[in-house]
């Protein structure tokens, strides 16, 4: 797979020992930071396999729930979801990054604790329903670039059972495919006579996608450089092509030692990562 990280499993329990709180999701961060000399640079933030929860709490009608995780050398994160009537919804989203990590942050020129607060951008959910999300999606603040994916969440658990009710988020829904436009084949006429079946013509052939001129720059240096025209075939009943249109498209992503990322979005919930 294109993403390399660990899983993170929290199961929250009340004082009875029931579930209140379940997550089961993965995680990355792309974080540029000032360096010793000067400029700035990209670096990858993974979760490492020891991952500890503490002060997660259940939450209830007045107060907020909390899913908080603590990883690597001195890293958190966490967020708070609140219940309102019907729904929960996650609040605020806390990054806290050590830069005194210097496998992550080698020449960073300010030592310490940063923290990023980001406001959740995901829709209410209904109580009772799970929130899942395979699909990878992003929060971006102050420099840094979260990336969640095989999400799944549900806050104020009744009974201590995860529902098996689903809420999809909606880069999980399958694309549809386009309408076929009326031809003299599949219109319907309004007759008595029958008419002879209309000759069967070739389906036009999908051209080839626009080619493209993508670049990413760390400071003012270009790091990342990609002439590309792409096409997505989807699988489904009807194979759905799709060209990718570099009009509308915005590049972006970092660069890192060892690593880089371009993202490529459309603005139609298509989303490519290299």
């Amino acid at each position: 797979g294109f993403f390399q990280s660990y899983a993170v499993e929290v199961d929250i329990k009340d004082a009875s020992n029931a579930t209140c709180l379940y997550a089961d999701w993965m995680m990355k961060f792309l974080i540029t930071y000032e360096s010793n000399n000067g400029d700035y640079k990209n670096t990858t933030l993974n979760l490492s396999s020891n991952v500890t929860h503490n002060g997660s709490i259940c939450g209830n009608d007045t107060q907020a729930a909390l899913v908080a995780v603590q990883f690597g050398e001195g890293h958190s994160w966490s967020i708070n979801i609140t219940k309102n009537n019907e729904t929960y919804q996650g609040d605020f989203i806390t990054l806290t990054y050590n830069t005194n990590d210097t496998a992550v942050f080698p020449d960073a020129k300010r030592k310490g604790l940063v923290n990023v607060l980001v406001k959740d951008p995901l829709p209410p959910v209904q109580l009772n329903t799970v929130f899942v999300c395979h699909s990878s999606y992003l929060v971006e603040a102050e420099n840094t670039t979260q990336i969640f994916w095989n999400v799944t969440v549900q806050a104020f658990v009744q009974n201590g059972t995860v529902s098996k009710k689903e809420s999809r988020c909606p880069a999980d829904a399958p694309t549809s495919a386009p309408t076929v436009p009326p031809t003299i084949a599949n219109v319907t006429t309004a007759s008595t006579t029958t008419l002879s079946p209309a000759p069967t013509t070739a389906p036009k052939p999908v051209e080839n996608p626009d080619t493209g001129n993508y670049s990413l720059k760390s400071g003012n240096k270009t790091c990342f450089l990609a002439t590309v025209g792409l096409q997505l075939n989807v699988s489904q009943d009807k194979p759905l092509l799709i060209n990718i249109n570099p009009k509308t498209t915005i590049a972006d992503g970092a660069c890192g030692n060892r690593t880089a990322t371009l993202k490529l979005n459309d603005g139609n919930s298509t989303l490519i990562g290299f």
